[in-house]
């Protein structure tokens, strides 16, 4: 035992001085920004397998993982084939092409790499070979070798991208801690196509691969080639393509209990308080009513009870619902109050949206933006969506292309997306939000509800011990007459 971890000790220490040797002849890892992180322990926590990869390995952070260890086969597979491309050069000049941005490559990622540089070369070049591989589903180009798919992959990857496999491999493609830096993604793809423009092909790959995979299609791809490239990695890539810059606003402030979850508490206690006060008082109003061979008294006794009821039954309703509206992006989310109308972009799900949402949220809270304006999208659609009714509201409003099995799973996925992430104030859709939420507490409806949780529910003691006179009264009353025959007394009157 003493002699593993000696040994152990001593090939630490063997890489920790080649690492600070190569780093005082080599600078190219200054000016690098670290991008690819691990997903914070208060987000994967809520859903492991939304951020950990579940078939395929892409980089150093899960390469050792036994249980993914099966695909190593196919990564194999696709490097042979490239390898059959680069003839006559060698899968080892590609290798040796990698090593060169060793430092480069090290930077571009959160956790230390405990890998020496040859290990690390032969992984990114198998793993990059089987992404480009994959990617070439989505190019525009129907011929050319790199485009037929091998029949050893034919299971895996397919160009009408419609198999199950398909969507679980772009499932782990996507998660931030499978990501591959762009950079080099780049540099192999040269040696793919000898004698064509190699951005214009890639960029179009990536174009496609986008497009499928974003929940709001309405991006602008004008500029696209030359912004693409800026990028460190895919995931990356999909958040700058529609979270659009904005300016910093303060932190937001402790905010208050929403009205909406107040007034659904109080519905709740106040419909259960009627409910049994009702049914224990069924039997004295029924006598009640025989006495006086009229259903006066029994109408007059209930109508509050039944006022109460419908009103909560409106404001069950959803009484915040209002005109939706699709609009172009995040940024031009608003809430008009003239007529009441509420601007959401329109947003797909499929089987890999959640998994694409939630990495994003955890990307976006590692780099920490002056603006966190996803994060600030998920906490508002899941502040509208509570269930399914919600889902539908917005499926028949065109708001969400639900390609889901049903609309409770969009209500899981939503709820609690951003959970546990820190939250700054977006100025736009806070003016929508803060839109919506007045033109809300304007109806009448809500006002009476607000009405009653604040002179009804505020005297709840009072209302309780009167309540319970009335129940011993009643039932001193309904003893009575039953003792003494009241019937026969009134029919004498």
């Amino acid at each position: 035992m003493e002699s593993t971890k000696l040994s152990y000790d001593q090939e630490w220490v063997i890489q920790i001085s080649r690492a600070i040797e190569e780093g005082l002849e080599e600078s190219d890892e200054e000016g690098v920004p670290v991008s690819i992180f691990s997903v914070p322990k208060s987000l994967i926590s809520f859903k492991p397998e939304a951020y950990i990869p579940q078939l395929i390995a892409l980089g150093p952070y899960h390469h050792q993982r036994l249980e993914l260890f099966e695909m190593e086969h196919y990564k194999l597979t696709s490097a042979k084939r490239l390898q059959k491309n680069l003839h006559p050069i060698k899968f080892c000049h590609l290798v040796n092409h990698i090593a060169e941005s060793d430092s480069t490559l090290r930077a571009c990622y959160h956790r230390f790499l405990e890998f020496d540089r040859e290990t690390l070369a032969w992984m990114f070049a198998i793993d990059t070979s089987f992404l480009l591989e994959y990617l070439h589903t989505y190019s525009a180009k129907t011929e050319g070798s790199l485009v037929r798919i091998s029949s050893k992959m034919a299971h895996l990857i397919d160009h009408t991208r419609r198999k199950t496999a398909h969507h679980a491999i772009v499932g782990d493609i996507i998660m931030l801690e499978n990501q591959i830096p762009l950079f080099l993604l780049r540099e192999v793809h040269k040696f793919f196509l000898l004698h064509e423009d190699h951005d214009q092909a890639l960029a179009t790959m990536l174009m496609g691969f986008c497009k499928d995979l974003l929940p709001i299609k309405y991006i602008n791809y004008q500029h696209f080639r030359e912004e693409c490239f800026e990028r460190a990695h895919l995931l990356e890539l999909l958040y700058h393509m529609f979270a659009p810059k904005l300016q910093l606003v303060p932190d937001c402030e402790q905010e208050e209990p929403k009205a909406d979850e107040e007034i659904g508490w109080f519905r709740k206690a106040l419909k259960s308080f009627l409910a049994a006060l009702i049914y224990i008082n069924l039997a004295p109003l029924r006598l009640l009513s025989k006495i006086c061979k009229s259903k006066a008294i029994m109408l007059l006794v209930t109508l509050p009870f039944t006022i109460l009821s419908y009103v909560l039954h409106l404001g069950n309703k959803g009484t915040w619902k209002v005109h939706l509206r699709s609009c172009c992006g995040l940024e031009s989310i608003n809430f008009d109050n003239c007529c009441g109308k509420f601007y959401l972009p329109v947003i797909h799900l499929d089987d890999n949206s959640e998994v694409v949402l939630r990495n994003l949220v955890a990307y976006e809270a590692c780099i920490a933006p002056e603006v966190m304006i996803f994060t600030r999208y998920t906490e508002l659609m899941n502040g509208i969506i509570d269930g399914e009714e919600d889902v539908r509201i917005l499926r028949e409003a065109g708001i969400i292309l639900n390609r889901l099995k049903s609309d409770e799973e969009v209500a899981t996925l939503w709820n609690g997306m951003a959970k546990s992430v820190r939250v700054t104030k977006v100025h736009i859709l806070d003016k929508a939000i803060e839109g919506a939420n007045t033109y809300y507490s304007g109806s009448w409806k809500v006002r009476m509800i607000v009405a009653m949780k604040k002179y009804v529910f505020g005297s709840w003691p009072c209302l309780t011990f009167l309540a319970a006179n009335t129940l011993i009264l009643l039932s001193t009353l309904q003893a009575a007459c039953t003792m003494y025959n009241c019937s026969k007394i009134f029919k004498a009157l």
